[in-house]
């Protein structure tokens, strides 16, 4: 729609009601399971029983909160620790690569940025199943002839965190090439006149101003590892993370407890987006 020409009354009415559908499509599964995690019932949908907070703080035998359910406590640890080695790992090699890619005498740039991107296009169940097949043919390889045992290379903590970085690293490095390409050049060069060295350029000047960006790379890269579900499933170990957990609980039935971890979820990520889209603003005036 261009607001500076004349629309009829039915094009304004058929484009709002259009925008409602839309975010009621959008957000209504998301409230209705907000809502459905104070839900006193033993089935996580409706009918509405009445309003309860055992699923939050209840300590059984009969109704087990989140708080005190041991299972998904441990998936959320699990995943805390994946989502946070993830993100370390993927905003540094990912900084390290936006720099690299802004080398204008790089050579092997265009074949190295289409390396880095096939990941994002390659399906994640197969990227799990590839990653899986290649480091157990290694750990394999490796016992059989030489005795050695890595417990990385079989699936396990190690080679879930593996298996994400490979792919949300590239999503890391295109946010912070972005703001990159904007950086004024010439702030170096009145650096480098004043007597600074190089690594003094690139920690106050440089990194100074790609903070917003490293920040929002960094908090888009633990969301995106915390929420995994495709590759991670054929990666993990014995300790599962929350979304193969919450699977596995829905697979096999489960109570409103999903919805009370899904309502936690929700919540903090909701906090989280709006803070690191404030702070990123905030910085940019």
């Amino acid at each position: 729609m261009i607001r500076t020409l004349p629309n009829s009354k039915g094009y304004l009415t058929g484009f709002r009601l259009f925008i409602l559908i839309f975010f009621l499509f959008l957000f209504a599964p998301l409230i209705v399971t907000m809502v459905l995690a104070f839900n006193d019932s033993m089935f996580p949908s409706l009918p509405w029983k009445g309003f309860t907070l055992d699923w939050f703080l209840g300590e059984g035998p009969d109704k087990i909160g989140i708080f005190h359910d041991k299972s998904n406590i441990r998936g959320i640890v699990t995943s805390f620790k994946v989502a946070i080695s993830v993100s370390i790992l993927s905003t540094i090699v990912g900084t390290m690569a936006a720099f690299l890619f802004e080398q204008e005498d790089f050579k092997f740039k265009g074949l190295l940025y289409f390396l880095m991107i096939a990941p994002l296009v390659i399906p994640g169940v197969i990227l799990g199943i590839s990653i899986l097949l290649f480091t157990n043919s290694i750990g394999i390889f490796l016992e059989d002839n030489f005795g050695i045992y890595l417990k990385f290379l079989t699936p396990s903590f190690g080679l879930v965190v593996i298996g994400q970085f490979s792919f949300i690293t590239t999503i890391v490095t295109m946010v912070i090439s972005a703001r990159l390409r904007k950086f004024d050049r010439t702030l170096e060069e009145a650096a480098y006149n004043l007597g600074a060295n190089k690594f003094e350029v690139i920690w106050f000047i440089t990194l100074k101003y790609l903070r917003p960006s490293i920040i929002g790379g960094a908090a888009i890269a633990f969301l995106m590892s915390f929420e995994n579900f495709n590759t991670t499933l054929f990666l993990v170990g014995a300790k599962s993370t929350l979304p193969i957990n919450l699977y596995q609980q829905v697979r096999d039935g489960s109570t409103p407890v999903i919805n009370a971890i899904s309502f936690i979820l929700i919540i903090s990520t909701s906090i989280l987006a709006v803070a690191n889209l404030y702070m990123g603003n905030k910085k940019e005036k």
